[in-house]
């Protein structure tokens, strides 16, 4: 067996054993909680600041919109930024301009043991 053949499979059995790892968390309801809280915050920020982009603005423009400061924009977008309301949300969403807009979804405890991959939004 050559050098890389030999890394390539380490790795591979490393990819293996992390994924059996991650499996056996997920199967833990409290990691699965902190997992999904995470993971919702995470998808927020990214979304807002993607459709920010896709609006053709800066941080600058959409403060200017909401008649905030800059740094409140960012605030918002930041990937740790975890104190979200709905008002707020609204507000940003409609200072993007025509053609956006904000979707929440509630899903019941059936609904939510149906889905493979769910995303809640903050709090839920």
């Amino acid at each position: 067996m050559m050098a890389g053949e030999k890394t390539e499979n380490v790795i591979t059995a490393g990819e293996e054993s992390y994924r059996r790892w991650q499996e056996e968390l997920r199967q833990d309801p409290e990691f699965q909680a902190i997992y999904e809280e995470e993971a919702a915050k995470s998808a927020l920020w990214l979304q807002l600041v993607e459709a920010r982009l896709a609006a053709g603005l800066t941080q600058k423009q959409l403060a200017e919109r909401l008649g905030v400061s800059q740094a409140q924009v960012a605030r918002i977008e930041k990937e740790d930024y975890d104190a979200y309301t709905l008002t707020t949300l609204r507000k940003y969403v409609a200072a993007l301009g025509e053609g956006f807009s904000l979707e929440i979804q509630i899903h019941t405890p059936a609904e939510r043991a149906e889905d493979d991959v769910h995303i809640p939004v903050i709090g839920s």
